[in-house]
């Protein structure tokens, strides 16, 4: 990655390089958190950006923002993304990046002990079978092109174990992992990467609000990451960004995490 300055939360600031003119990206659950941190980013890079969430006021001000293009998308639904990528290639004549960001986290999602069947299937459906579908749908544009960038949001949890479980959201993101890597073995040659990005966890709207309703429990997480602090939105799409780019050019396959350390550390003090 180019070096950029960074700001006192140690997110980095608008970049100084643009590595992606003439690019066509489209960003899954652009209209917020990493999704719209990377819509801005892949944007300021000199990208053309498609911007697909159910959310349509957040999704089209995110498309408005960067002067992009806005498709309402539920990412489950096989020919809402199919139209998607086709949207991308008929309004800018290409489908070079695709990041696969759109998930979900509900309450209902907890031990398997108590986790039920349609909350399973829910996070299933939105975490992992959005991305076979978002994958199927773009590799065909990427390699008839013999070129492009596939980045699926995995997470650090696909790495290792939780004592305090979301059963359901840990095997979505160990499956979007598995699927990542064997597309990009599969691709190579045809010149299409495809990687998984591995957050740790990122200060968003949703987070901060669940610790702040519980400090001692943001203490206990916090413990664990050597940083000690969570990522900002803006580092994970620096990420992306990197991983979209000819930077990332020999890089295909990977478990690329940005976790703060947290997948290598035993225990870090307070």
């Amino acid at each position: 990655m180019t070096d950029n300055p960074t700001s006192a939360a140690g997110a980095p600031e608008t970049p100084t390089s643009r590595r992606l003119p003439g690019r066509v990206a489209v960003v899954t659950g652009g209209g917020s958190g990493i999704g719209l941190a990377t819509v801005r980013r892949l944007a300021s890079e000199g990208a053309s950006v498609v911007v697909a969430d159910v959310d349509d006021a957040a999704g089209k001000a995110a498309a408005e923002e960067v002067g992009g293009l806005f498709v309402r998308t539920d990412v489950t639904d096989a020919d809402e993304v199919e139209a998607l990528f086709a949207a991308a290639q008929r309004t800018y004549g290409s489908v070079d990046i695709a990041f696969n960001n759109a998930g979900i986290s509900p309450p209902d999602d907890d031990s398997i002990l108590t986790t039920g069947i349609d909350a399973w299937r829910r996070v299933q459906e939105v975490n992992l079978t959005s991305v076979y579908l978002c994958c199927k749908a773009a590799l065909p544009y990427m390699r008839s092109q013999g070129r492009g960038s596939i980045i699926n949001t995995a997470s650090f949890v696909a790495v290792l174990g939780s004592a305090t479980s979301q059963i359901s959201y840990t095997a979505s993101k160990g499956g979007v992992l598995a699927l990542s890597r064997e597309l990009g073995v599969q691709f190579a040659r045809e010149g299409v990467r495809v990687n998984a990005l591995c957050p740790g966890p990122v200060n968003t709207p949703l987070l901060r609000e669940l610790f702040a309703a519980d400090p001692e429990r943001a203490a206990r997480r916090l413990v664990h990451v050597p940083m000690g602090r969570f990522a900002e939105a803006e580092e994970l799409a620096a990420a992306v960004a990197f991983l979209a780019s000819d930077d990332a050019s020999f890089i295909t396959a990977s478990t690329f995490l940005v976790d703060g350390g947290i997948s290598s550390a035993y225990v870090t003090p307070l």
